[in-house]
């Protein structure tokens, strides 16, 4: 394999291997750290990061304002004081070598404050910030303000070209590159427009030499790509080395790092991993964020999928096909079916799922009562994790909500990631994973359970493996 040679990165030298930034305490200090200490780029979450008290002891992220807002100002404070406190942790542990970025979405709650409160409050430690899910057109402006570099997280040359022709040219210098994620392949939120069959993966080449094409028309030639979704080992991508279509790259790795001593998910789900298999981790349309998301087939999933299965169209009067009236909640009001559609409601409601849910498009799901009273509970419970959020209705504006009804279809996502990534329940929780994930059972490397460091798996991926 051609040998792959440290590159010029937020600054400094370091080898073209990124750790993937993931979701709630799943990318920490401690992984990151170790990560850059082998010379990479290390990455930590910055979306709802822990942090730990006087004692050493990590603080329970609890919730106590008895509005959305309130709640909402206590989990930009958590965020601020996590994030500053994983940069740190990552910092001591680097020695000083490779860099150390933050990841954040910027559909996170807050986002921007949070951007502001840990590089103010970390400066000097954060080499750059990735961030996607969403359009960052101020995330240029706010890293410039503290010189750390930006890295936009796209799928596309064309979200690439629109970033930088609004935003991203009156701050060329602090562009550290820009982190192509393939939306079919990648873990967590993906970026597939509305043009794009989620079944249909397509060759990433193409897209990024288009991107590069974009880049070079801006004049960064030399700004590197960062590939990230669907890297499993770099041998396989050698043709991409020292190529003038793709120009200078590096290689993100989310889903490796997973199984490494460092990583901070639980054992249980560490022991999950080796026995994936190829068709069990696939893109979802349940995220209250609205993008499609990866993530593996297990009973939370499977629950979302019946829930949704589990859906009439309803009418509020007497029209058309709906000729049936079904009445139901404590007053008893009724909305009209169809007589096709009350022979499913009828099978439902003897197979115990008696609770129909509103959604916002005139439809009804039905559910358990046990489920009816969690999603309401989660829902009443919302703390603003996101800009806006199709499961609580939510939104970060002066009103504090989108207007439209709570959507019953989806779930808390905070709620979720915060239970897996703080317990042994991988079933019952949102289990993000990216597409190559099933390749933990078939790499030989792996075998018997082999659990390597993060240095170990640095090594193996500078030899291509």
């Amino acid at each position: 394999m051609k040998s792959l040679n440290a590159i010029r990165i937020s600054g400094r030298e370091a080898l073209p291997l990124v750790e993937g930034g993931k979701g709630i305490a799943i990318s920490n200090g401690e992984s990151s750290g170790a990560w850059a200490a082998s010379g990479g780029v290390g990455t930590f979450s910055g979306v709802n990061a822990d942090f730990t008290g006087e004692d050493g002891a990590m603080v329970d992220q609890v919730y106590n304002g008895k509005s959305r807002r309130d709640r909402h100002e206590e989990l930009v404070a958590y965020a601020i004081k996590g994030g500053i406190h994983q940069a740190q942790v990552a910092h001591e542990i680097s020695g000083g070598n490779g860099a150390i970025h933050m990841n954040v979405l910027w559909e996170m709650g807050g986002c921007e404050r949070i951007l502001h409160g840990v590089l103010e409050g970390a400066k000097g430690v954060v080499n750059g910030v990735t961030c996607g899910a969403g359009m960052p057109y101020k995330m240029a402006q706010i890293c410039a303000e503290y010189g750390v570099y930006y890295y936009p997280i796209i799928s596309s040359a064309r979200a690439f070209q629109i970033l930088w022709k609004r935003a991203y040219h009156r701050f060329p210098e602090w562009l550290g590159g820009v982190v192509y994620e393939d939306p079919w392949r990648a873990g967590g939120h993906n970026g597939l427009s509305n043009v794009e069959d989620p079944q249909v993966p397509e060759d990433p080449y193409p897209r990024v030499a288009a991107l590069r094409k974009v880049m070079i028309a801006c004049g960064l030639d030399e700004t590197p790509i960062v590939m990230a979704g669907g890297v499993w080992r770099i041998d396989e991508w050698e043709h991409w080395l020292d190529n003038p279509e793709i120009g200078p790259i590096s290689f993100q790795f989310g889903t490796r790092p997973l199984l490494t001593q460092e990583s901070p998910i639980s054992d249980t789900w560490k022991r999950r991993l080796p026995t994936l298999r190829e068709g069990e981790i696939y893109l979802n349309r349940f995220s209250p964020t609205g993008f499609y998301s990866s993530a593996v087939e297990n009973s939370f999933l499977m629950e979302l999928k019946g829930r949704n299965d589990r859906q009439v169209a309803y009418s509020t009067e007497e029209v058309g096909d709906h000729v049936v009236e079904f009445k139901f909640g404590p007053r008893g009001r009724g909305v009209w079916l169809t007589e096709h559609d009350e022979v499913h409601v009828r099978d439902w409601l003897a197979a115990g799922f008696t609770e129909p849910l509103k959604t916002p498009d005139s439809t009804l799901v039905f559910v358990t009562p046990e489920k009816s009273h969690q999603i309401r509970s989660h829902q009443v419970g919302c703390m603003g994790c996101l800009s806006q959020c199709r499961f609580s209705n939510w939104k970060c504006d002066e009103g504090g909500t989108t207007g439209k009804k709570p959507d019953p279809r989806s779930f808390c996502i905070q709620k979720t990631l915060q239970s897996i990534s703080h317990s042994d329940d991988i079933e019952t929780q949102l289990m993000f994973a990216g597409h190559n994930a099933y390749r933990f059972a078939s790499d030989p490397w792996y075998a018997d359970g082999f659990i390597p460091t993060v240095a170990q798996l640095m090594e193996r991926l500078r030899v291509g493996q």
